[in-house]
């Protein structure tokens, strides 16, 4: 359930709320917007049937919470969440472009690599050094050592830096080099990583899984948030169709709404929802158009030797060509490109 406060009620009114609910053994969770406060009760809320709450000073109403997901629902939090990371905001008003290879091949590769996407617009360079694949012969990422390579770019560039993680010590290591940890499509719902993901307290970058619903998806993000960590940022990248002209199919509509479920933000990764670079450049324009915060994109310096989904990778021309394209559909949007 949520309660919400009068526009008036005193901070002593609303901490006498707050008190009960935490004396009864649940969790109140405050949110405060420009007009109204409103307390979200997270637990077995029979514990307060004994108790009007209504009928306490301050309090306007009670309203419901049917869904599962509590912490990240738009109820809880009726303002969008923007999310700072060093100097860069994730959220309404703002477009953040996150790019760079799928996987991390060598010291070279990265360094090109990053100083090509931050001239571009970039302002997080993306790469995996753990990559789950689906053959165990495939190129399974250079762990540890292309996080260095990536810490490596981020003291050149100034760019953030996100990595997809694979398992606990995966996380464990990850976390001494990165700014943003990524939980792929195939551990959307490894709960025990989420938790652990929650418990480490720096921002997640969470992807839809290959088959999840939206409700699926954002129960995962609940888990996060439950241990604490509320810098959550989710992410479509198409899922699980019997359509095979494309790698994926891209739920364009996930973005409106999670927007009317949800205070988290929401970038597309038109990589992998198309898995054909011919279709990156429409699939986010239209991303742009529907209220997307921003867009994950897979740029390589030579496509056809990468190790990992070259196909879908732009070159550095590609790239560039993208984002001067998106530029007019920013401004549309009403969006603010970070160059």
């Amino acid at each position: 359930m949520i309660i919400i406060m009068k526009p008036d009620a005193s901070e002593e009114a609303v901490g006498k709320v707050r008190h009960l609910i935490e004396s009864n053994g649940l969790q109140a969770h405050l949110s405060r917007g420009t007009e109204v406060t409103i307390v979200g009760v997270v637990g077995d809320k029979t514990k307060l049937e004994v108790v009007n709450m209504e009928l306490l000073e301050g309090v306007d109403k009670i309203v419901a919470v049917t869904e599962t997901y509590k912490l990240v629902n738009k109820k809880f939090h009726p303002e969008d969440t923007v999310i700072t990371i060093g100097n860069t905001k994730i959220g309404p008003g703002h477009l953040t472009i996150m790019a760079g290879p799928c996987a991390i091949e060598n010291h070279d590769m990265v360094i090109e690599t990053a100083f090509a996407v931050k001239k571009a617009g970039a302002r997080f360079l993306r790469g995996g050094a753990y990559k789950p694949r689906t053959s165990p012969y495939a190129f399974q990422g250079l762990e540890e050592e292309g996080l260095k390579f990536m810490k490596e770019a981020r003291e050149a560039t100034g760019l953030n830096i996100v990595c997809e993680i694979t398992s606990l010590r995966a996380l464990e290591t990850a976390v001494k080099y990165v700014d943003m940890i990524q939980i792929g499509a195939r551990n959307m719902q490894n709960f025990e990583l989420l938790k652990e993901a929650g418990k480490a307290g720096i921002p997640v970058l969470l992807k839809r899984g290959l088959s999840a619903t939206i409700d699926e998806w954002l129960n995962a993000a609940e888990y996060i948030a439950s241990e604490g960590n509320p810098n959550i940022v989710l992410c479509e990248r198409g899922i699980r169709t019997y359509e095979t002209a494309t790698r994926n199919t891209l739920d364009i509509s996930a973005v409106p709404v999670i927007r009317a479920k949800s205070h988290l933000p929401i970038i597309i990764d038109p990589s992998h929802a198309t898995g054909v670079r011919a279709y990156i450049e429409p699939i986010s324009k239209a991303a742009i158009a529907v209220g997307a915060d921003g867009l994950i994109v897979e740029v390589h310096p030579c496509p056809s030797s990468a190790l990992s989904d070259g196909p879908q990778s732009l070159t550095f021309e590609q790239f560039d060509n993208l984002i001067e394209e998106l530029k007019p559909y920013a401004r549309l949007a009403g969006r603010v490109l970070h160059e």
